[in-house]
């Protein structure tokens, strides 16, 4: 039988997913590999398993049954990232509290995410606007800009382009909202 990794591209050409996991295809020579390689075991059946035996595994693995339409692939991708997680670990709690976070926020209909991006004194964000190139320093309690302090990067922005702006966007710092957000319903 061959090894996960040397079937690689043969699974790529048949549109299977593939299971090697970044260049180095021989992962047996790393250290832990004997969970890896205990792992790959696992999966490598996934592959010639019928839909479903797919969704009976799925079932064992979630206890729930997979959802409806879901393809072969993805059940096999979702199969193989669920063992993965089970035998190296998840996530992190940090990791799992932001998502949870995220997903409230989004329930929420929320128009913007923070973005999470913590500046660092000492750290330089630059913005090239209308030709010229402008440079903010980051300092413990606000920011210098040509020479002078600011507390906040909105009137720095304000200041370059002037017009309102938000100086954490103006900066790359938050992401434009993807689209209007829908009309409150009237009363």
């Amino acid at each position: 039988m061959m090894s996960p990794s040397d079937d690689t591209a043969a699974r790529q050409l048949s549109g299977e997913p593939s299971l090697a996991l970044g260049r180095r295809a021989n992962r047996s020579n790393r250290p832990g590999s004997r969970g890896i390689a205990e792992i790959d075991r696992q999966i490598v059946p996934l592959l010639n398993r019928t839909t479903q035996e797919l969704r009976l595994a799925w079932r064992q693995l979630y206890r729930t049954g997979p959802p409806a339409g879901l393809s072969r692939d993805l059940l096999i991708r979702a199969l193989a990232h669920q063992l993965q997680e089970r035998a190296q670990g998840g996530a992190g709690a940090a990791l799992q509290r932001r998502l949870r976070s995220l997903a409230t926020e989004f329930e929420k209909g929320s128009a913007s995410f923070t973005s999470g991006v913590v500046l660092k004194a000492g750290a330089r964000l630059v913005r090239q606007w209308r030709g010229h190139t402008h440079t903010v320093m980051v300092g413990e309690n606000g920011f210098e800009y040509e020479g002078r302090r600011y507390r906040s990067l909105t009137v720095i922005a304000e200041r370059i382009t002037g017009t309102q702006w938000s100086g954490p966007r103006f900066f790359g710092l938050t992401r434009r909202a993807r689209g209007p957000l829908p009309a409150e319903p009237t009363r």
